[in-house]
């Protein structure tokens, strides 16, 4: 990137490299290939179909609980700097930077894969998170429509699911919802990062606004969905400074819990956010990535179970006294309503559908 080029609309940069390639591809002798810049620097986002032949992953993570996890799409193009699922495209062949938010790949047979999960004389019900890695309401939703779809089948076997999202795109499927809260079967967190538009469009650049966001709490909360927010990743020197005020304008709007997460700099994200800092705050570069090291022992990342998620140190412990402070005064007497885990049934035969 030239001195003075910044992608708008993108929260990658760069394109870092891929660890599993041998050799990269670079820019040599411009001359000799007439078609680079539309190759190599066009802003589109592509749809790629993959055909994956199982659509749930179990969750082992002692940070995160039991359950299963479920991806419709691959690749977000909400483009958050910090996503520690950037580097799961490499496996796919592309980058974690600008790639990993160009190249979406579609799982279309998802919802026809979870029915036949389900219908595995051997499955035990247990939360199913969406997505677990990339936003199942990212842009392309709006066009594919399979996370709703997925909800429909989980509804037809009266399943918990758990939702994470950024995006409004979920008040789409209020109609979902309030069938499958019916039952207890649904819990939906709103991921918060900042309530300055200006800095939540530098961070993840296609992802809704914090007042979209806000009424999304409060439309939920109207329709009595359980709603938790997770505020993260808290940023040293970034967006740090607006926990008090995040966790009471949640609690405003409704939300019935909060919970938060310290920014952890895993694999190529180091280099992506690193680039990313020092072009938007150039000013307090390295207070920012000097204080994120402070909570990870010295590093930008830290994979350590029990202490990755929160940090360790004295400006780890800060923001969790902070952050206990104001959910004490804020939050008091709120909490989510348990899952419903004994409705599990399978559909009559005539409500069996193979193909959506």
């Amino acid at each position: 990137m030239n001195e003075g080029e910044y992608i708008k609309g993108r929260g990658a940069q760069l394109n870092s490299h891929n660890p599993f390639f041998k050799q990269q591809l670079v820019r040599e002798h411009v001359e000799g290939i007439d078609e680079w810049d539309e190759l190599h620097t066009t802003d589109a986002t592509q749809y790629i179909e993959v055909f994956p032949k199982t659509i749930l992953n179990k969750i082992e993570s002692p940070d995160i609980g039991m359950g299963w996890s479920m991806n419709p799409y691959q690749g977000c193009e909400h483009g958050c700097i910090y996503c520690y699922a950037r580097n799961t495209h490499n496996y796919w062949g592309y980058s974690a930077g600008i790639e990993f938010e160009q190249k979406i790949l579609i799982k279309k047979n998802a919802p026809e894969l979870l029915e036949k999960a389900l219908m595995n004389p051997k499955w035990r019900p247990a939360t199913i998170m969406f997505a677990g890695n990339t936003d199942c309401y990212q842009p392309v939703e709006r066009k594919f429509e399979i996370t709703r779809e997925l909800l429909k089948v989980l509804l037809k076997f009266k399943h918990p699911v758990g939702i994470i999202t950024k995006n409004a795109l979920l008040l789409r499927d209020i109609d979902l919802l309030i069938e499958l809260n019916k039952l207890n079967l649904v819990h939906v967190s709103i991921s918060f990062t900042s309530l300055d538009e200006k800095l939540r469009g530098l961070l993840e650049p296609r992802t809704a606004s914090a007042q979209k966001k806000l009424k999304m709490i409060a439309t939920l909360t109207q329709h009595n969905i359980p709603v938790n927010v997770m505020l993260a990743p808290v940023i040293p020197a970034i967006n740090s400074h607006e926990i008090v005020d995040i966790i009471k304008a949640t609690a405003d709007a409704g939300a019935n819990s909060i919970n938060y997460l310290v920014v952890r700099l895993n694999g190529a994200i180091g280099d992506l956010f690193t680039d990313w800092v020092k072009q938007n705050f150039p000013d307090r570069a390295q207070k920012v990535l000097h204080q994120i090291k402070t909570m990870h022992g010295g590093k930008l990342n830290d994979s350590r179970f029990s202490t990755r998620m929160k940090g360790e140190g004295n400006f780890a412990q800060q923001i969790h006294d902070i952050f206990t402070i104001a959910k004490n005064k804020y939050y008091k007497g709120r909490s989510m309503k348990p899952y419903n885990f004994d409705d599990f049934q399978l559909p009559e035969k005539g409500q069996l559908s193979m193909s959506f």
